[in-house]
């Protein structure tokens, strides 16, 4: 029988025991960290992605949704982290919320796909492990061979490393940043890292830009404009009632009555 060491004083249990650290919620049979963040990033990337070029009734974006995409193998799928398509209603057959995204059943395949590295995962999200023989393809091959997928981006929360990908004769291509973003004209925006504060938590995170860099905001930010607009108009307009008091305060210093001048 093994003896649990004795410490003196004793130690409590948050000492002991294993953290989160030690217990992710990482399931061994399917790979990827189911976190907070992997809930918040696809968030802010589902809030955001409002093409400009895009009729809104036309886009559609997903986060762990499954993918299904090969005839021969109507069972395999894969399980982006995040992905954008445009030219699809946002309801299946305009009627129906998605219980998953089935290829062959709508008329257009993901136009951007993004992975968030977790450690099970990273080999195979950036193209770096070998299909196994009577096994589906990795996600590298199904997002460049078989959707096509334009492009394919993969970001670290560890490093806060953005790489991404563009199909190019049928292949990615490593992309350059230019400002830390991806310029996707097709869509008419831009997709990079933006250090700030969503839902609370201030960190470095991947979100959509206009193609000039402006910000396309989420919901609560929205509101957060209009008030402060609505804050700026009201100092603005008591800074110009202030400005007029100084003014006809003077005027009576000289004996003369501003009322009479705006007769």
């Amino acid at each position: 029988m093994q003896l649990i060491p004795q410490f003196d004083p004793p130690l409590t249990p948050r000492e002991i025991l294993p953290t989160m650290y030690d217990l992710p919620s990482e399931n061994p049979e399917e790979p990827g960290l189911p976190d907070d963040f992997h809930f918040l990033q696809p968030l802010l990337l589902y809030l955001t992605f409002l093409p400009t070029n895009w009729n809104p009734e036309l886009v559609y974006s997903a986060a762990d949704l499954n993918l299904y995409y090969d005839l021969r193998h109507p069972q395999w799928y894969k399980h982006p982290d995040w992905f954008g398509v445009v030219g699809v209603t946002k309801l299946y057959e305009e009627k129906d919320l998605r219980l998953s995204y089935v290829t062959w059943q709508e008329p257009a395949n993901p136009f951007v796909v993004v992975e968030l590295l977790s450690p099970g995962t990273e080999a195979e999200d950036l193209g770096q492990t070998q299909k196994e023989v009577n096994k589906p393809p990795t996600k590298w091959e199904v997002y460049e061979r078989i959707l096509r997928v334009p492009y394919y981006v993969v970001f670290s929360r560890y490093t806060n490393e953005m790489q991404a990908f563009h199909l190019v004769g049928g292949h990615y291509e490593p992309m350059n940043l230019t400002d830390e973003r991806l310029a996707m004209p097709e869509l008419g925006l831009s997709l990079g890292l933006w250090q700030g504060s969503f839902r609370d938590i201030q960190r470095l995170w991947l979100r959509w830009f206009t193609l000039d860099g402006e910000l396309i905001p989420e919901p609560t930010e929205k509101v957060a404009t209009v008030t402060q607009r609505v804050i700026i108009a009201e100092m603005e307009a008591a800074a110009a009632q202030r400005k007029a008091e100084k003014l006809a305060e003077k005027l009576r210093q000289l004996g003369i009555n501003p009322d009479d001048l705006e007769e």
